[in-house]
């Protein structure tokens, strides 16, 4: 029987925020920073749910200027950086850790191939499936990204890894999956997941005890 752990990747296991946040630091200054990651947060999703056949590259390239005026040629800034965005500290070593008990690891991605590629490279370790939004015509919160997978995989068990509860932690709990919520921003949990960790230190005992 196949154990197949999904993962959203930015977020949960790349740093987005703190990739985001450092293009509007070079961008806006520092003083704006806050503000202006918030506000991002909330412009993404809308093109994502309004466009949800452009690719993640447009995305980007759209959300960027509707925060502030742009310096002239930085409209790309954000689709420029991405790939160079790091993984949190821990990721490696818990995924590696997954996989030496039998998990087969696939990513579940609001983004592009090219992009996602990229930073499953910086993870360095390696993953058996990437279904990315771009390909699918779809951005989650909806449930493209797991019908494509059920469609690919016959998961003897399968379990939902992510940071975000409303891309990822709320679909998967509709469709009746067990989720693991990395809470690395001390949030209150709506809707409750079945395991909360604060980070990815942990995630092979998590998976163990939800199979």
């Amino acid at each position: 029987m196949e154990r197949w752990a999904t993962f959203d990747c930015y977020g949960t296991l790349i740093d987005w925020n703190g990739g985001v946040g450092r293009d509007l630091e070079r961008l806006f200054g520092a003083a704006a920073v806050p503000e202006l990651l918030h506000r991002y947060h909330e412009i993404e999703p809308e093109l994502e749910r309004e466009q949800p056949d452009a690719t993640y590259r447009e995305i980007l390239a759209q959300a960027l200027p509707r925060l502030a005026p742009l310096p002239a040629g930085e409209h790309d800034a954000l689709a420029r950086s991405l790939p160079s965005w790091e993984p949190f500290p821990e990721v490696p070593a818990a995924l590696e850790e997954a996989r030496e008990r039998g998990w087969k690891l696939a990513v579940l991605s609001n983004t592009d191939r090219d992009f996602v590629e990229a930073s499953i490279a910086r993870i360095g370790v390696p993953f058996e499936l990437a279904i990315v939004a771009s390909e699918i015509g779809s951005y989650k919160p909806d449930h493209g990204h797991w019908r494509a997978f059920a469609e690919r995989v016959d998961a003897g068990v399968h379990v939902h890894v992510a940071a975000s509860l409303f891309h990822d932690v709320a679909p998967a709990t509709e469709l009746g999956l067990p989720t693991i919520w990395v809470n690395r921003l001390g949030e209150a949990p709506e809707p409750q997941p079945d395991v909360e960790l604060h980070s990815l230190s942990g995630l092979a005992d998590a998976l163990e005890s939800l199979a």
